[in-house]
């Protein structure tokens, strides 16, 4: 079969997961800075909205679990441990990061993490990286300075942390495309979330406090939008070579962006637009040019 027929190196379909993902993974940032700040009840400590983002996807997964009954097959455990424990190290570092800074910051930061996955991905998964991936990780890259809009007043507590949870999350990548290979989706993310779940357990104990039903609200949909992100990119995953998804995630700070405008009232700028168009850009050139060579 040619390899442009085979369901695995569909990079059209795998574009569109990612693409599917960046939108929800914006929902849970702003999910994640209203449950930080006073807007919903008293601000929730970044454990506790980690610990919500698990329970409830953990939640969801089981029941698709019973419903859909997948066949499962020998987990590579070593691997499961090392995605689980950077992705809920990650995830809890980038949802601190939106209380410290605007969320714009935090996104522009934390979504780094491709660039991350990108470069691991030559030693580790021994992708090739052309000029043309280079060239359009290097114009999502300039998108994601722009809407950072860096300044003295940048290099600060919130920055760093977004930072730490940007390469965390690089590393989860290397290990979801590793998992990938050979486990079906449904499994993955199941053994991710009951581990994350019992990581973000013990850490959410030191910190509990009593959540109000808005907080509870907000908490159950981070798990349901991040299970709804996780299956979008592991599937997506299994189609396209990490480096060509990469750039194509940098599409979550558009979404963010759009999301503080309806929802905050926060109108972007002209930095805020020609950030995004350079984040495009460097997607649909990447897609454009990987099409043409599927063909």
């Amino acid at each position: 079969m040619p390899m442009s027929q085979h369901p695995s190196s569909n990079s059209v379909l795998a574009a569109g997961l990612t693409l599917a993902m960046c939108a929800f993974v914006a929902g849970t940032l702003v999910l994640a800075k209203l449950l930080g700040q006073d807007t919903l009840g008293p601000a929730l400590h970044p454990f506790q909205i980690s610990f919500g983002r698990f329970a409830f996807a953990f939640l969801i997964l089981v029941a698709a679990y019973n419903v859909l009954r997948p066949t499962i097959t020998a987990p590579n455990w070593p691997f499961h441990i090392g995605r689980s424990a950077t992705g809920w190290l990650g995830v809890t570092l980038m949802f601190a990061s939106t209380s410290m800074i605007p969320l714009s910051d935090a996104s522009a930061i934390s979504f780094l993490n491709p660039v991350f996955c990108m470069i691991l991905a030559i030693p580790f998964l021994g992708e090739r990286v052309g000029r043309y991936r280079w060239f359009a990780a290097a114009m999502a890259i300039l998108g994601a300075v722009i809407l950072l809009r860096p300044s003295m007043s940048s290099i600060q507590l919130g920055g760093l942390v977004a930072l730490c949870a940007a390469l965390l999350l690089g590393i989860e990548l290397i290990f979801i495309k590793l998992i990938s290979r050979g486990e079906p989706p449904l499994q993955i993310l199941l053994i991710n979330n009951g581990i994350g779940l019992c990581l973000a357990s013990i850490a959410a104990s030191l910190v509990w406090a009593s959540p109000t039903t808005l907080q509870w609200a907000a908490l159950a949909g981070i798990g349901a939008l991040m299970v709804g992100a996780q299956a979008c990119f592991i599937n997506a995953m299994k189609r396209a070579d990490a480096s060509f998804l990469a750039p194509i995630t940098y599409v979550t700070l558009v979404f963010a962006t759009l999301y503080d405008f309806l929802l905050f009232d926060q109108r972007p700028d002209a930095i805020s637009l020609v950030g995004g168009v350079c984040i495009i850009s460097g997607a649909l050139l990447l897609a454009w040019r990987e099409g043409l060579q599927r063909k």
